[in-house]
């Protein structure tokens, strides 16, 4: 887990600076109106940050394993990143990142062998890998970086 932490502390650190540069015009640009715009990609993995945030907790304590999932499209649209201040959206992101990392860093190391229902079981040390690839995966169609890794 030490290691999923350091890359993702690392990760956010370095999208910050790179979004901050992202002009507001081009944040907010919907080339295609059923596409999301990058404001809406960061409001995505906002709702994913919030979601997976969720799962670490609540696996932690739940005797049976939790089915947390939730529809992507309808949270965008109903979280309205859109109409948001860009650095609010970017700001959003951070903290819940940096709340994701601070609940990954006390997480015991046997409760990251817990149990989460997504689609499917997966233990909290699979889901951390998967919301690192994935995270890196949405910023890469946001930023003009090698994130994905």
């Amino acid at each position: 887990m030490e290691k999923v932490i350091h890359e993702l502390r690392e990760l956010i650190a370095a999208s910050v600076l790179l979004l901050k540069d992202i002009p507001e015009s081009d944040f907010s640009s919907k080339p295609v109106s059923h596409r999301w715009s990058k404001k809406e990609i960061m409001g995505h993995l906002i709702d994913s940050a919030q979601n997976n945030l969720r799962r670490f907790i609540v696996s932690q304590y739940e005797s049976t394993p939790p089915h947390i999932v939730y529809q992507q499209e309808f949270w965008v649209s109903a979280n309205q990143y859109q109409k948001m201040k860009t650095s609010d959206v970017i700001e959003l992101w951070r903290l819940t990142n940096a709340q994701i990392i601070s609940v990954l860093s006390s997480m015991p190391p046997e409760k990251q062998e817990f149990l989460c229902q997504t689609n499917e079981p997966k233990t909290l040390h699979w889901l951390a890998v998967d919301y690192l690839r994935h995270t890196r995966h949405h910023l890469s169609q946001v930023v003009s970086i090698g994130l994905n890794r």
